[in-house]
């Protein structure tokens, strides 16, 4: 995502810095709560996807998206939904959420949980992300609480609601992201099955990278009358940056990085991981090896993110290890190196981290770990960048198994229980509605 911040994050959470930068364009259509959500994250003037979507999602109209990753679209389908909830209220009701989305990974639709927490902190909403590969325990208790959002994976999703954990009879709005992984990853008879649970009159968002026959015509079954808008993705410029891939098996990344960050010549160094608790464990282990340095997520307190964000951009701390979603907004000129301890699922993403070094007429180093399980997320940059990224095959942890993975066909992305299930005028008119 663009830089989207111009007043200081050191300021987060200071009453006056906030009323002196009130948020631009369409963040000053939205409910004064969310207002202050968007500028406590230094969001001030909205991306092109935002701006475009926003008004309509807000009048209930059905969206089709064409963008990729890194443009803004989760604050612009997270926002309209949050602010229609929170002027809608409606009785909780145990495992009945009113609004539905759905994510092809469980990365992704954690990314997606952690941005509806941030914008929706001021909000009397509450949201629970679903996925497999992990137990169901802490989702199945959220969702006997009652909640007002689900971000789920197909997989899990379809295992509780056959399980009678979740019904979707009352859904409101219904979201669905990064649609073409959906196809690639085989999930469209699970979006069918879903699709048959919910309400005929709701709000549809669909959002796809590209727009194959077999994504248009599932489009034309769930959307009505929409709004299209389509994006162009960023090109990517990167001649100052000198990246490199390490090759690594996934239980000596810790040491990796400890031993890269014994070069003088990494003098401050942004870190992203996937998930929040990687991000604390890894902050840890850099301690107790004598690297200053702290980390940065959704869990954190607002002062203790203002903590590490000023830390690391007065130099108290060398190293900052953070998850995307926590770094949004971060604006410091001197990083000499950013480190994807995690690669990215999204190529795009890629390029949004790495273009936070060499700022401001500076050359800048991008360094990258690949364990075997990570090469699809490699070759999708590689092909974004339409050049490998050079490897740096001597080192003491090189690992082969890594470097010679082939590669796997489409359907091995994504978790391994989720794999196992197994213009508007193209559209024509299509009975349009706004949300009732």
């Amino acid at each position: 995502m663009k830089e989207q911040i111009e007043a200081p994050l050191a300021r987060w959470g200071r009453a006056l810095p906030l009323l002196k930068r009130r948020p631009q364009g369409v963040f000053g259509s939205l409910i004064p709560k969310l207002q202050k959500a968007v500028a406590q994250e230094g969001y001030v003037v909205p991306t092109p996807i935002q701006e475009q979507c926003i008004p309509h999602l807000l009048e209930g109209r059905d969206l089709l998206g064409i963008a990729q990753t890194g443009t803004g679209k989760t604050a612009a389908f997270s926002l309209p939904l949050l602010q229609w909830l929170s002027e809608n209220p409606s009785k909780r009701q145990k495992g009945t959420p009113r609004a539905l989305l759905l994510a092809p990974t469980r990365e992704l639709a954690a990314q997606i949980g952690e941005s509806i927490e941030t914008y929706g902190q001021f909000l009397k909403l509450r949201h629970t992300v679903v996925f497999g590969g992990v137990g169901q325990g802490k989702q199945v208790r959220d969702l006997g609480r009652g909640v007002d959002i689900i971000v789920a994976t197909p997989g899990r999703l379809l295992d509780l609601m056959q399980q009678g954990f979740i019904r979707l009879s009352s859904i409101e709005i219904f979201v669905l992201d990064e649609v073409d992984r959906m196809l690639d990853m085989g999930f469209i008879p699970d979006i069918k099955r879903i699709l048959a649970r919910i309400p005929k009159e709701r709000q549809t968002l669909f959002f796809s990278a590209t727009m194959p026959p077999r994504i248009v015509a599932l489009a034309k079954s769930m959307v009505k009358d929409p709004v299209r808008v389509t994006i162009e993705p960023e090109k990517p410029t990167l001649e100052t940056i000198k990246q490199k891939v390490f090759f690594v098996g996934k239980g000596d990344k810790e040491a990796l990085l400890t031993s890269i960050l014994e070069d003088p010549k990494v003098s401050k160094a942004l870190v992203f991981v996937q998930m929040k608790h990687v991000a604390n464990r890894v902050a840890s282990k850099l301690r107790s090896a004598g690297v200053h340095g702290d980390a940065i997520h959704g869990d954190k307190t607002q002062s203790a993110r203002t903590r590490a964000l000023d830390g690391f951009k007065q130099g108290r701390f060398r190293v900052l290890v953070a998850t995307d979603v926590a770094a949004r907004g971060l604006d410091v000129n001197d990083i000499s190196h950013v480190i994807n301890y995690d690669l990215p699922v999204e190529a795009e993403t890629y390029v949004h981290r790495i273009g936070r070094t060499a700022r401001a007429g500076a050359d800048g180093d991008a360094i990258s770990f690949c364990t075997a399980s990570d090469r699809p997320y490699l070759w999708a940059i590689e092909r974004l960048l339409g050049e490998p990224v050079p490897p740096v095959l001597e080192h003491e942890f090189h690992c082969d198994i890594a470097c010679r993975a082939k590669k796997p066909p489409p359907r091995s992305f994504g978790g391994a229980r989720d794999r196992r299930r197994s213009g508007v005028r193209s559209f024509g008119n299509m009975g349009g509605r706004r949300r009732r």
